[in-house]
C-alpha cells in the first residue's frame, strides 16, 4: 500500500479514490487549522496527476478524528452521487474493528436512540421520543478474548456521530482508550479501527471489498489475532430494524 503523508492509498482509479486515514486527523478541515484527510488528498491528486488549479474530491462519509482506517473518495461528481446513493440505501457497508473493556456476547444487536450536545460535542443514549433522538443500530461479533478485554467486529446500519463509542459503553462495553466515553488513560489511542469497507463501483458495477488492518504491534492490538475477514458485513438483512 502506497502513503502520501502519512495517509494509506487502499485503491484509486478516474472515478474512485479509497484512503486510510491514520489516527487523530480530521476527516475534513475543522477550527483546529491540523492537516485533514479531505485536503492531504486533494493536494496527493494535483501531485499525483498533475491537474492544475481546484481539485474535486468528494467525501462520502466520515471516521471520527480519533478513529483510523478506510475511508471512500469520490473523484468525479457522478461518482459521489451513485456513492451517496449506496450509504442512503445502506448498500456501502462498513465493518470496524474495536477493543473493549469487558466480555462481548458472542453476537449481539444493539438499538438506541441517541442524543447530541453540539456545544459539549458529546453524545448520550436517550429516550425514542426525547427531542431530537436519533435511532441507531449495529451489531457486534465476538472474535477474542484476553486480560479482561474483548475483541469485537462492528457492522453499522446507521451513521450517527459517535455511535459505536456511545452504544457500547451504554452496554457495558466501553472501548479500550476512549478518554471522552471509556475512561481512557493519557496517552492510550482509542482502540477502534474502520478495517472493511464494502461497495459498488460508481462506474463499473462490480461489488468491491477493501481490508486494511489497525496497527497490529500497537496495544491493544497486539494482543490478538486481528480477523482478516468479515463475512456478515455484504449481508443484506438488518435485524436490528425489527
Amino acid at each position: 500500500m502506497r502513503e502520501y503523508r502519512g495517509v494509506g492509498i487502499a485503491y484509486e482509479d478516474n472515478h474512485l479514490l479509497i484512503a486510510v486515514k491514520p489516527p487523530n486527523m480530521p476527516t475534513q478541515a475543522d477550527e483546529s487549522g491540523d492537516p485533514d484527510l479531505l485536503t492531504t488528498m486533494k493536494n496527493y491528486v494535483r501531485e499525483a496527476y498533475a491537474k492544475p488549479g481546484a481539485v474535486y474530491l468528494g467525501l462520502v462519509h466520515r471516521l471520527d478524528r480519533p478513529v483510523g482506517g478506510l475511508v471512500a473518495l469520490a473523484r468525479t461528481s457522478k461518482a459521489a452521487a451513485r456513492l451517496s446513493d449506496q450509504v442512503r440505501q445502506k448498500t456501502l457497508a462498513r465493518g470496524y474493528l474495536a477493543v473493549a473493556r469487558g466480555q462481548a456476547s458472542q453476537e449481539a444487536t444493539l438499538r438506541d436512540w441517541l442524543v447530541k450536545d453540539g456545544a459539549r460535542n458529546m453524545v448520550r443514549v436517550a429516550a425514542a421520543n426525547q427531542p431530537g433522538a436519533k435511532e441507531a443500530r449495529l451489531r457486534c461479533f465476538a472474535c477474542g478474548e484476553r486480560d479482561g478485554l474483548s475483541l469485537v467486529r462492528v457492522k453499522l446500519y446507521t451513521g450517527r456521530s459517535h455511535q459505536i463509542r456511545v452504544q457500547l459503553q451504554h452496554a457495558g462495553l466501553p472501548l479500550w482508550g476512549d478518554a471522552r466515553y471509556g475512561g481512557g488513560r493519557p496517552g492510550e489511542q482509542i482502540a477502534l479501527w474502520g478495517a472493511f469497507l464494502c461497495l459498488t463501483h460508481p462506474t463499473k458495477g462490480e461489488r468491491l471489498r477493501f481490508y486494511a488492518p489497525p496497527p497490529a504491534n500497537a496495544m491493544p492490538w497486539c494482543l490478538f489475532s486481528l480477523p482478516q475477514n468479515f463475512p456478515e458485513l455484504d449481508a443484506a438483512d438488518d435485524p436490528t430494524a425489527r
